[in-house]
C-alpha cells in the first residue's frame, strides 16, 4: 500500500485566520496548475467566524485539519498481506506464508477485523509439539482441512464435520489387538488391509483414513455409511499421512489472540519505534478507524519513512508554525510579515515582501504564471486582503493590495465596501462564542530575547460590540496566560471605523511595557492606543524595541 509521501501540504499558521486560510487554499490550487502535482491546503487550527462566513460565502470547503506533521504510519509503505480465516490448516498457512515470503498473517473475521496472528514460529511450535494423539479434536479440527492437507477425498460422510472428540491411530496391529486400543470417536489411518478397515468401523470409530489411494470395497462404504464413519482416501502412505496429518489443525488454536501489538495510520513513527524494540515480533498489523485490518509494518519499513512535505503560508515564525515541524521538510515559505526564527535544513524558496497581506503575494503569483483566477478563488483572496487591511485602513496596506483586491472583487462579483461590511459583521458576531473560541480567533505568539509574549486581536466596527467580547474574553485571559506559560499576554480590541485598539494586558510588567513603549497614559482603567490597527506593523515592532532596549 502506497504511502502519502507524494503529497505537499500548504498549511498557515495555528489559530488561522481568514489571510493564513485563504492564501493556502489558493496557493495550493496555484501549484496544481503549474506543476500538475498533489499539493493540498491544510489547516493548523480552528476556523474563525469571520473565515467560515468566507468559505461558505464562495462555497469552498475549509481544509483538512492537520495539528501536528511527526511522520506517521500512513507516511511509509504499508506492506499488504494475504488474509485469512482462523479454521484454515496450519499446512495451509504455512505454503501462503512461504509463497509471499513473509513470516506473519493475520487472522480475520468477515467484517475484516483483527483475530490474531500466526508465525512461522508458532507453526514450528505446533509441529514440534503436536505430539498428544488427541491434539486433532483438542483442536476442534475441520474435516475439511484433513483431506486438504492429505490431498483426500471423502467416499463417505460430512467433510464439513469437526473432529469433536478421539484420537488418532495407525491401524499397524491385527485386528484382535486393534480392539482393545481403537475406541468410539477415534481418526484411525489403515492401509488397504479389508480386516483392519472392517474392524476399525466395527469398534466405531468416526473416520478412518485409507492410505496409499487403496481400494475400498463396497461392503466397507455400506458398512461406514450404516455406522455414521466418514472415510477418507489419500494418496499418500501411512508414514506421510502419520506426519502431515497434525498440520490439518485450524491456526485458531495457535494463533496469538490477546495483547496484540497493533497501530494505527494516525500513530506517530517516533512513538511507535520504542515499542518495536521492546517486542521480538517482526511484524506489525495497522488497523483503521473501526479496527479493519490494514496491512502490516515492521522495523525495516521505518527505514523508508518520508518526512512530510510543507508550504508555509503567512508565517515564519516557530512559535507559531504546526505541531512537529522539526520532522518535516519545508519546501517553501509565502509570508508578509518580519522573518523570523524558522530554520531549514535545506535552501527552500522563501517569498516575502512588505505588503498587507499573503494573498495579494499568491494574486501576483497567479498573474506572473499566467494562470486564470476563477471568482471563487478571486473571493478567497479579495475577501483575506480585505481583513488583513481592515479594509485599506490599516497601515500595512500598500497601492498593490488595494488594486488587487478591487481587481479581484470584479471577478468574484462582489462590491468591496458591502461585502467587507458583511465579513467584519459575521467575524465579530461572537454571542455564541465560548471565551476560549473568542481568544483563539487570532492569536499568536512571540520572543524577544528571554521574552516571550502572546498577541491576540479581535477587530470589530461596533463599539458595543467590542465591549461584549471584552467582558468574555477578560476572565479567560488569566487561565490563557498561566496554559502558555508566557512573561506577558495582550488582546488587541480594535475599533475599525474609529481605527483605534483598547489593549488588555496580563502579566506582570505588560502594561507598563506598553503604557513607557507608546507613551500613553491608562485612562479609567483602559490602555487606548490610537490610530494603531495594525499588530503586525504597529504593535508588535514597539514592543519588540522596547523590550530590546530593556534587555540591553
Amino acid at each position: 500500500m502506497e504511502s502519502t509521501k507524494n503529497e505537499i501540504f500548504v498549511i498557515g499558521h495555528m489559530n488561522p485566520d481568514t489571510d493564513s486560510i485563504c492564501s493556502a487554499i489558493s496557493y495550493a490550487e496555484l501549484k496544481k496548475k503549474i506543476t500538475g502535482e498533489d499539493y493540498k491546503a491544510r489547516r493548523a487550527g480552528q476556523v474563525n467566524a469571520e473565515t467560515s462566513y468566507v468559505l461558505e460565502r464562495f462555497g469552498v470547503k475549509a481544509p483538512t485539519y492537520l495539528p501536528d506533521v511527526r511522520i506517521q504510519v500512513k507516511d511509509i509503505f504499508i506492506r499488504e498481506v494475504d488474509k485469512v480465516k482462523n479454521d484454515i490448516s496450519l499446512k495451509a498457512a504455512y505454503e501462503i506464508m512461504s509463497k509471499n515470503s513473509v513470516v506473519t498473517l493475520p487472522i480475520v473475521n468477515d467484517k475484516n477485523g483483527l483475530e490474531g496472528l500466526i508465525t512461522i514460529g508458532d507453526i514450528a511450535k505446533a509441529y514440534m509439539e503436536g505430539y498428544d494423539s488427541k491434539m486433532l479434536s483438542i483442536a476442534s479440527t475441520p474435516y475439511k482441512n484433513i483431506i486438504e492437507t492429505l490431498d483426500g477425498k471423502v467416499l463417505v460422510g460430512d467433510e464439513s464435520a469437526v473432529v469433536r472428540e478421539g484420537k488418532v491411530l495407525i491401524a499397524a496391529a491385527n485386528p484382535d489387538l486393534m480392539e482393545s486400543y481403537i475406541e468410539e470417536g477415534d481418526i484411525v489411518i489403515v492401509g488397504n488391509r479389508y480386516e483392519s478397515q472392517l474392524c476399525a468401523i466395527e469398534m466405531n470409530a468416526k473416520c478412518i483414513i485409507v492410505s496409499d489411494g487403496a481400494s475400498i470395497s463396497s461392503t466397507i462404504i455400506k458398512l461406514a455409511q450404516s455406522k455414521n464413519c466418514i472415510v477418507i482416501s489419500t494418496p499418500y502412505d501411512t508414514f506421510t499421512v502419520a506426519r502431515l496429518i497434525n498440520q490439518s489443525m485450524p491456526v485458531n488454536y495457535f494463533m496469538k489472540k490477546k495483547d496484540l501489538i497493533t497501530f494505527t495510520r494516525e500513530d506517530f513513527i517516533e512513538e511507535i519505534r520504542g515499542v518495536m524494540a521492546k517486542k521480538r515480533y517482526r511484524d506489525f498489523p495497522v488497523l483503521g478507524k473501526n479496527g479493519e485490518f490494514i496491512g502490516m509494518i515492521s522495523r525495516r519499513s521505518l527505514l523508508d519513512a518520508k518526512k512530510k512535505k510543507l508550504i508555509l503560508m503567512d508565517h515564519n515564525e516557530r512559535s507559531q508554525a504546526v505541531d512537529g515541524l522539526e520532522d518535516a521538510e519545508i519546501l517553501e515559505i509565502i509570508d508578509h510579515h518580519r522573518v523570523g526564527s524558522i530554520e531549514t535544513a535545506g535552501p527552500v524558496y522563501f517569498r516575502n515582501q512588505p505588503v498587507g497581506c499573503t494573498c495579494t503575494i499568491v494574486y501576483m503569483m497567479y498573474k506572473e504564471n499566467n494562470i486564470e483566477i476563477e471568482p471563487h478563488i478571486a473571493g478567497l483572496l479579495c475577501s483575506a486582503i480585505l481583513s488583513d487591511t481592515l479594509m485599506f485602513r490599516s497601515p500595512t496596506c500598500t497601492p498593490v493590495d488595494k488594486a488587487a483586491a478591487e481587481e479581484l472583487a470584479k471577478i468574484a462579483g462582489i462590491n468591496v465596501e458591502e461585502y467587507a461590511k458583511a465579513m467584519f459583521s459575521a467575524g465579530s458576531d461572537l454571542k455564541n462564542k465560548s471565551p476560549e473560541e473568542i481568544f483563539y480567533q487570532d492569536f499568536k505568539k512571540f520572543e524577544a530575547g528571554q521574552i516571550s509574549f502572546g498577541v491576540g486581536q479581535l477587530s470589530s466596527m461596533s463599539t458595543d460590540e467590542l465591549g461584549n467580547i471584552k467582558e468574555k474574553i477578560v476572565p479567560y485571559m488569566k487561565k490563557a496566560f498561566a496554559e502558555h506559560g508566557l512573561n506577558m499576554l495582550f488582546i488587541m480590541l480594535t475599533n475599525i471605523l474609529d481605527e483605534s485598539t483598547e489593549l488588555l494586558c496580563e502579566g506582570d510588567g505588560a502594561k507598563e511595557l506598553v503604557l513607557n513603549a507608546f507613551k500613553v497614559d491608562e485612562v479609567d482603567g483602559k490602555v487606548i492606543l490610537k490610530d494603531v490597527v495594525s499588530r503586525k506593523k504597529q504593535l508588535i515592532p514597539v514592543l519588540m524595541s522596547s523590550l530590546q532596549q530593556d534587555n540591553n
